[in-house]
């Protein structure tokens, strides 16, 4: 009998990393079969079904003490605070774009979010921006410009989904917690405002929830599932990967949301999304390829 070896580290983190970005590059499927719900319903079911889980998941890894003591932390709760608000800015613009045929606006969003990181960098950390970061910026706001003078629209939602989730990066690495536990906070921090929505819509008699059959109230209780197993895939993948493939990988995601919206949710692709999609494509080219050559100069140095 032939013994398999058993996977290495960086085997379980490339597994974990392509089990995360697919999860997120196909969830548009999953927000389009709860779409009655409406977003804000989506939304409020999202925290507050999330919270549940992560609950159980902090007792399961012995992590209580931990979430009590962020509990108590007035600083690192405002902290978190602010990051709930921007994930949920976040997770509200993308699920009412993948309902409102804007997928493809959404994935230009999560394209665009590795040079706003760039940006903000420069702005809040004082980062300088070598040539070829800079050309990657100039690349994506040209793609940005075109969109906005060949179709006469600013693609609002892409740079939404772009900004709020590059503020939420730039404030998650001012509180040293963890994911889960921070995950945690954020979704009992936001599971209020989500019970009293939930409530009101529930007294108009205008909640979803629980009028269309016990399948469709399930899949609303799967947002858990759908918001914590990717992120956790992803946190495990960054102890056991290279921030450069970590990196190289994530452009799945916008690649799958890009490819659904296409050629599944038949939604327009004319001549000027080609256009500003190109530049953008080559702004994220430029930007990986400075990476990993400025990874190997850190390697071999």
């Amino acid at each position: 009998m032939t013994i398999r070896p058993p996977l290495s580290s960086t085997g379980i983190g490339t597994a974990a990393a392509l089990g995360a970005f697919l999860l997120w590059g196909f969830s548009p499927l999953y927000y389009r079969a709860v779409g009655q719900a409406g977003a804000l319903e989506i939304l409020a079911h999202r925290v507050v079904w999330s919270l549940l889980l992560c609950l159980l998941l902090v007792v399961a890894s012995g992590r209580v003490m931990e979430l009590r003591r962020l509990l108590g932390d007035g600083r690192h709760r405002r902290i978190l605070l602010v990051s709930a608000l921007l994930v949920s800015v976040n997770w509200l613009g993308f699920i009412w774009a993948v309902n409102n045929d804007r997928a493809l606006e959404a994935s230009m969003g999560y394209f665009i979010f590795p040079i706003m990181m760039l940006l903000l960098g420069r702005l809040f950390l004082d980062e300088r921006l070598n040539r070829p970061q800079q050309l990657a910026v100039g690349l994506v706001l040209g793609g940005v410009a075109i969109q906005l003078l060949l179709t006469g629209r600013l693609p609002w939602i892409a740079l939404v989904l772009a900004v709020s989730f590059s503020l939420y990066g730039l404030v998650r690495k001012k509180i040293p917690v963890g994911t889960l536990v921070g995950l945690t906070m954020e979704c009992l921090l936001l599971a209020p405002p989500a019970l009293l929505y939930l409530g009101l819509q529930w007294r108009d008699g205008a909640l979803v929830f629980g009028t269309l059959g016990p399948g469709f109230d399930a899949l609303l209780a799967a947002a858990a599932l759908v918001t914590a197993i990717p992120l956790l895939l992803f946190t495990s993948a960054t102890r056991r990967l290279r921030l450069g493939t970590v990196g190289l990988l994530q452009y799945l995601n916008p690649t799958c949301q890009f490819l659904l919206a296409v050629f599944l949710f038949r939604e327009p692709f004319g001549q000027a999304h080609l256009a500003s999609f190109l530049l953008i494509w080559s702004g994220v080219l430029l930007f990986t390829l400075d990476s990993r050559r400025r990874a190997g100069q850190a390697a071999q140095g």
